[in-house]
This record gives C-alpha cells, sequence and structure tokens, in this order.
C-alpha cells in the first residue's frame, strides 16, 4: 500500500510571494510562516502546565493514566504490555488495540513516570495547532489563519482532553490535522499517508481512516482519478482493519477470546438522551457558525459521532473527557475550507459571514475558555501544593518499589511506575502486599474490615493514614 502511495501525483499549492518577507536572494516564504509554531509552544505550555499540576495536586480523575502507564512500562522494558489494572495478566491489546502508545517507551525509560505521559500528551496536542494553523493561513491569509489556529487550540474538546490525564487518542489528533492539512493543500499521497498510522492508534479509528480516504477521492476525483483510485483502496483497507481488528487480533489477546466493548453500543438506541445528544452537537457545529458543514472535509467526522452517539454510554455521547479531540482538527479545518469558499459566494451575505467568521471564532473560544480548563491557569489555587498532598505522598511513600498494591483512583498513579498495582476488588487470586485506598468520602468503611471482606484469608493492618488515605499492609 505505502509502494503503491509513493506514486501518486501531488498538486503543491505555491506560497504568496510578499516581498517584506522575502529571504536571501528572494526566497519564497509564507506570511507569518513562524506563526504556527508560536502558537503550538504557548499551547503546550498551557496544556501541560494544566495537565501535570492537576497530577500534582492528586486530582487524577480516572485509572486510565495507571492503566496506560503500566502498558507504556511493559514496552520500555521489552515485555508485553500488561496493564494489572484491567485485571492481573491482561494485556492491553486485548482490550483497545493501540500499539502506537509504544512508541513513548524509550522517553518512558528515560523518565519512569506518569508526568511523561501527561507532557508527551500535551507536545502532540500542540503540535496539531500546526498543520490547522498554516492551512488556514495559506488559505484565508495570516490573521484570519491565526485566528483559527487559536479557536482550534482553546477549543473545548482538546482543552478537556488535556484536562483528563492520558489517553491514545492524543496521537490520532495531529495525524488527523496533518493528513487535512495535505488535502487542502491538494497533496494527496501526503493526505493518505498522514491518516494510514491511525489504524494503530484505536480499533475505531480505521473508518475515520477509510472517511478521509472519501474525501482524498471526492477532491481528487477530477484532477487526479489516479490518486481518487488509490484512495478509495486505503478506504476499503480502513473498514478491514477495523474488522480484522475487532474480530481477530484484540481476541487473540483478550482472555475471553472476544471483544469487551460490545454491550457499550445500542443498549437504548440511537435516540436515548436525545437532549444531551443534541447538546453535544450544537457545541460541535456553534463554534464553527455552521459554516463547517458547507465543507466535504466535515464527512471525516462522521464515524466518530456516529458510533457515539449510537452508544448507550452517557461518557461516549457527553462534552466530557476526551472523547470530542479527534473531531476538533476536522472541524477545524473545515472551517477554514468553508470560509475559503465562502468568500467566493455569489451571494453577499454569505461573502460577509465569512469574512467575519474566523474572528468571530477566535472570539468565541476565548469567551468560553473562563469556563474550561484552561481557566485554572489564572487561579493561584492551582499552583498550590496543599499539607493535605504531601502527607498523602508520605504515607504512599511506606509502600516499597517492587510491592503488589491493590488501589483504587487516588493511589494508583503515585505507584504504577514503582509497583506492580491492581484495581481494588479485582485482585481475583492474587492476595497483594499492600492495600492503599482513597477513602476520603468513606466508602470503604472501616478499611481493615473491607480487607478482611477483600481477602479472608489474609490478615492486615494500618500502617499509614493521612487526610483519608489509607495503606494497609499484609501480616504474614
Amino acid at each position: 500500500m505505502h509502494g503503491a502511495l509513493l506514486a501518486l501525483p501531488e498538486t503543491r499549492v505555491r506560497p504568496t510571494r510578499v516581498s517584506d518577507e522575502q529571504g536571501p536572494k528572494g526566497r519564497w516564504r509564507i506570511p507569518g510562516a513562524r506563526d504556527p509554531y508560536v502558537l503550538a509552544a504557548a499551547l503546550f505550555a498551557a496544556y501541560a502546565t494544566v495537565s501535570v499540576l492537576r497530577f500534582r495536586r492528586m486530582e487524577t480523575l480516572s485509572w486510565d493514566l495507571g492503566i496506560f502507564e503500566q502498558a507504556i512500562r511493559g514496552y520500555a522494558h521489552l515485555r508485553a504490555p500488561v496493564a494489572d489494572l484491567k485485571g492481573p495478566g491482561t494485556n492491553i491489546l486485548g482490550d483497545h488495540f493501540s500499539p502506537v502508545t509504544a512508541l513513548l517507551a524509550p522517553v518512558y525509560r528515560l523518565f519512569p513516570t506518569p508526568v511523561t505521559l501527561l507532557v508527551a500528551q500535551s507536545a502532540l496536542f500542540a503540535l496539531s495547532a500546526v498543520p490547522v494553523t498554516r492551512a488556514a493561513a495559506r488559505l484565508l491569509g495570516r490573521g484570519a489563519g491565526l485566528a483559527l489556529g487559536v479557536s482550534y487550540g482553546l477549543s473545548w474538546g482538546l482543552q478537556r482532553a488535556a484536562d483528563f490525564d492520558f489517553h491514545e487518542i492524543c496521537f490520532a489528533v495531529p495525524l488527523i490535522a496533518f493528513s487535512l492539512e495535505a488535502v487542502l493543500a491538494r497533496r494527496w499521497r501526503a493526505a493518505l499517508c498522514w491518516a494510514l498510522p491511525l489504524v494503530l492508534v484505536k480499533e475505531d479509528l480505521g473508518l475515520t481512516l477509510a472517511a478521509l480516504a472519501a474525501v482524498v477521492a471526492l477532491r481528487a476525483r477530477r484532477t487526479s482519478p489516479r490518486a481518487a483510485a488509490y484512495a478509495a483502496g486505503v478506504a476499503a483497507f480502513g473498514i478491514a482493519a477495523v474488522v480484522v481488528t475487532l474480530t481477530v487480533v484484540i481476541p487473540a489477546f483478550n482472555s475471553t477470546g472476544a471483544y469487551d466493548y460490545w454491550n457499550k453500543t445500542g443498549g437504548a438506541g440511537p435516540f436515548a438522551a436525545s437532549g444531551t445528544k443534541l447538546r453535544t452537537l450544537l457545541w460541535l457545529l456553534l463554534p464553527t457558525g455552521l459554516l463547517a458543514l458547507r465543507s466535504p472535509l466535515v464527512f471525516a467526522a462522521a464515524p466518530t459521532v456516529g458510533w457515539r452517539f449510537l452508544s448507550s454510554d452517557d461518557h461516549y455521547w457527553s462534552t466530557d473527557w476526551h472523547y470530542s479531540a479527534v473531531l476538533m482538527p476536522v472541524l477545524a479545518l473545515a472551517l477554514a475550507d468553508a470560509v475559503d469558499s465562502g468568500r467566493r459566494s455569489p451571494r453577499p451575505w454569505l461573502r460577509a459571514y465569512a469574512r467575519q467568521l474566523p474572528a468571530a471564532a477566535a472570539s468565541a473560544a476565548l469567551a468560553l475558555t473562563t469556563a474550561l480548563p484552561l481557566a485554572a491557569l489564572t487561579e493561584p489555587a492551582t499552583y498550590a501544593r496543599s499539607a493535605e498532598v504531601s502527607a498523602r505522598e508520605r504515607v504512599l511513600d511506606r509502600i516499597p518499589d517492587g510491592a503488589t498494591v491493590e488501589a483504587n483512583v487516588g493511589p494508583i498513579s503515585r505507584l504504577t511506575s514503582r509497583c506492580r498495582v491492581l484495581w481494588v476488588g479485582d485482585a481475583r487470586r492474587v492476595i497483594p502486599d499492600y492495600i492503599a485506598l482513597d477513602n476520603v468520602s468513606g466508602w470503604a468503611g472501616d478499611p481493615r474490615e473491607y480487607a478482611r471482606q477483600l481477602h479472608p484469608s489474609a490478615r492486615y493492618s494500618m500502617t499509614g493514614v493521612a487526610y483519608g488515605y489509607v495503606v494497609l499492609e499484609r501480616r504474614s
């Protein structure tokens, strides 16, 4: 497939010659060529600060950060990507097919901490702003391009994802952005090559690959029938990859021989909780002024929107967490494309509307940010390290490296880099050396009694308590 793609013809967009921005000997330069990189650097600093400081304050939102750290830790030590939090000895490739996370293994080997994952995710999200801003500037000019880049970087989908621990979709976001940038530049081979690795990011993204390939075929059909034909082949490959991954690859690594998430689709049906789903659609489309719907690029969002809205799990179709991040580059570049065509429309009202929309989108993104995660950067409490956190960390430090620990969300991310960590209540036949609990709400009642219920054949004693965090040690 790759060998065939190398032969595809491409049409490159030549940058405008701007006299005041020429380099030595009149070299061609794009106005504001550095803008995308400056914006990406600022976004990286903002995303990383928010996510790392949340970790520092022990405000981890779920077990995902611990799961991914366990898998990447396995890769880093040339072992299978076992995530014991999903069940003792569980190979993560039997849960979700995301071998792309192995790319973080060398960095994690040097810096074995969950912070490595958070910083890497922030860098990948910020990197995606480069193709979005660059493509918008090429189509619309420096000012409008930068405005759309800002609106993209501050979009609620990216902010929610950057604030939500770590997830493999951070690799998909820049791949989609670079692919669509190439589509807008009529670089068909590059567009397909950027999209192909999506099948290694997550099992459903083969459908997004197929949608991106369909966009290439649609755009190239008149000027490059050969490229359109290859794009059709890539679309077929994406669909086949999803089928094979769901029915063969994942079951081969899964202890039950099946894919565990079939029950997440269907349920009450696509019209269940239609009010919430409608609100999510409005959150997706209103920031683009609905103009993005005029671009065929928006079709690349269809697979993700489709499976989410068919699901019976409310997390999938809400605006929380990371699920909308892969849609943000699609909507941003569809908007850039629609603004470009709208400015040339014979309808005066549409021309005027399109010209004003980049600035309006940037203004709306800035206004909405006051209620989104990056607003925390203006709050002193974000940077404070409380005495409670320090005391809890000292209690968790009593657990020696290499110990087997059963824990819930609070302690997990402080232990996965140096211990074998199991999910509380899911240790099965494993009797852990320690039990570490965030019992701030009192959900576990008497921790010693709770430990007896979990492991009747073992005896545990309290070894540390700090502000609702409890550590129990197994006695021989």
